[in-house]
C-alpha cells in the first residue's frame, strides 16, 4: 500500500502525539489526589453558586470594586502588561462572553457592554481531567481548587478551560503585589492560579470579597442546595444564561439581564 506525503505526516504527527501523552496519562493515573481538610460541619451539605445580575451591575459605568476586592485579598499581582496578566474576575464584552447568545437584531450598545466573568466552578470541570498531578480538584461543596505545591506549571489545566479562567505566573508576582495580604498565601513563578469562590472566607460564615464589595448588590452568593435562598429564588423567578452551557460543564455562575 502506497503513502503520499501528507499521509505519511499525518501517521507521524498521530504517533509523535501517542508517545507525548503517553508518559502524562501514565503518571496522571498514578498520582494519588491530594488529601483534603475536611470542610467544617457549618459547610457540609452546602453547594455554592453565584449569579450576576447586569442590569444592576451596570448602573455604575467602570465600576471595578469586585475585581480590585477579589484581587486585593488574594494577592493579585499587577505586571502592566497583558502578557503577564494575573486575573481572577475580570470583564469581557457581551459578545465575547455569550457568543452562543449572539442575535443579529441585538442592539450594538449591549454587545460591548462589559460581563464580570470568573472561574465557573463547573460541577464537571474538564481542567480536573486535564491535571497529571491532581493539583486541581473538586470540593465537595463544589468549590474547584487548587494547591499551588502540586502545580508543576505545564498548564494542561488552562488548554482544558473553556472559559479562560486560569492565569500563569510566567515571572515571581510578589514584587507586583502593591499590599501584600499575609492571611491569604502568595504564589511563586511557575504556577497556575484562580478563583476559588473565597473559600477561605466561606469558611468564616463571610461571603466572598467581589460580593461583599458591589455596593449595588449585583453579584448574588449563597447555597444552591437550600431552596430558600436567594440564588434559588432569583433562579427560580428570573429566565438566567450560563457561559458556554452547550459543553456541558454545569457552571455555577448564572446571569440575569
Amino acid at each position: 500500500m502506497e503513502i503520499d506525503r501528507r499521509g505519511f505526516l499525518k501517521i507521524a504527527g498521530l504517533s509523535l502525539l501517542g508517545f507525548i501523552a503517553a508518559p502524562v496519562l501514565y503518571v496522571a493515573s498514578r498520582v494519588k489526589p491530594p488529601e483534603q481538610s475536611p470542610i467544617p460541619e457549618t459547610l457540609l451539605g452546602k453547594k455554592w453558586g453565584m449569579v450576576i445580575d447586569l442590569k444592576k451591575c451596570w448602573k455604575q459605568d467602570g465600576c471595578t470594586e469586585c475585581i480590585e476586592a477579589c484581587h486585593r485579598v488574594h494577592n493579585v499581582p499587577r505586571f502592566g502588561n497583558q502578557k503577564d496578566e494575573i486575573k481572577w474576575i475580570w470583564t469581557v464584552p457581551y459578545e465575547r462572553a455569550f457568543p452562543e447568545h449572539h442575535l443579529e437584531f441585538i442592539e450594538e450598545d449591549l454587545k460591548s457592554r462589559p460581563i464580570p466573568v470568573l472561574c465557573n466552578q463547573c460541577d464537571d470541570p474538564p481542567c480536573i481531567k486535564y491535571c497529571p498531578t491532581r493539583a486541581t480538584w473538586r470540593r465537595e461543596d463544589g468549590v474547584v481548587m487548587m494547591d499551588y505545591h502540586r502545580c508543576i506549571g505545564c498548564r494542561y489545566c488552562m488548554a482544558g478551560c473553556p472559559y479562560g479562567s486560569r492565569s500563569f505566573n510566567w515571572k515571581n508576582p510578589r514584587p507586583f503585589i502593591k499590599e501584600i495580604n499575609f492571611d491569604f498565601p502568595t504564589r511563586t513563578k511557575g504556577v497556575v492560579e484562580k478563583c476559588n469562590f473565597c473559600q477561605e472566607r466561606l469558611i468564616q460564615g463571610l461571603l466572598p470579597a467581589c460580593v461583599e464589595a458591589c455596593k449595588e448588590r449585583a453579584l448574588i452568593f449563597g447555597d444552591l442546595n437550600d431552596p430558600d435562598s436567594e440564588v434559588r429564588r432569583i433562579l427560580r423567578s428570573r429566565h438566567t444564561i450560563q457561559r458556554h452551557p452547550e459543553l456541558g460543564t454545569k457552571p455555577k455562575v448564572f446571569y440575569v439581564l
